[in-house]
């Protein structure tokens, strides 16, 4: 469902992204083109800033954003979510945040008030809060990333896990094509 924010912005959604009718798309969000929207998925930019403004949030081309995830910003801060980038399911990414582009963000993951770096994977149940990673890092599963933590324990991105991200991706472009054909039959 695309619906307005209190302040009047709508959704601007690419007739090439696909947004499963149970998802919730609401505000002064962008999603670009060959985008896949799981189910009940909610994507909220509705909050304002001190002046009254708000920054939108950016779902760019050919990424997922799968079942149950929750993307929203505090106050009108900007979201931005790469190229190639899958969110999976039951996510919450919250604003301020920036994920870069060919990023894995893992199951039950939470992201606040960071930026996460172009090819980074970010392994189920982890969070990142208050801390920015570099480029290409591997956060493992059940991590707890903040303001203080010692990047330098984290490892490079293997291999696996990067060819495992692209498999993420190119499986959620099957699906967009595949629903937009089904969505004509009902």
């Amino acid at each position: 469902m695309l619906r307005k924010n209190p302040t009047g912005h709508y959704p601007d959604v690419s007739s090439e992204a696909y947004v499963d009718n149970t998802a919730i798309i609401c505000g002064k969000v962008i999603i670009e083109a060959n985008v896949f929207i799981g189910p009940y998925a909610v994507i909220r930019a509705d909050e304002v800033d001190e002046r009254g403004e708000m920054e939108p949030i950016i779902i760019r081309r050919n990424s997922n954003v799968q079942d149950g995830v929750v993307i929203h910003s505090k106050a009108g801060a900007k979201v931005e979510i790469g190229e190639s980038t899958s969110i999976a399911h039951r996510s919450i990414i919250h604003g301020p945040c920036e994920v870069g582009s060919n990023v894995f963000i893992g199951f039950n993951t939470v992201l606040f008030n960071c930026r996460v770096g172009n090819g980074c994977v970010v392994r189920h149940n982890s969070v990142v809060d208050g801390c920015d990673l570099p480029e290409k890092f591997h956060v493992p599963s059940m991590t707890r990333i903040g303001p203080d933590f010692d990047l330098n324990t984290i490892p490079k991105v293997d291999p696996e896990y990067q060819a495992f991200s692209e498999s993420i991706v190119s499986a959620n472009h099957y699906l967009i094509k595949g629903y937009k054909e089904l969505s004509n039959e009902f």
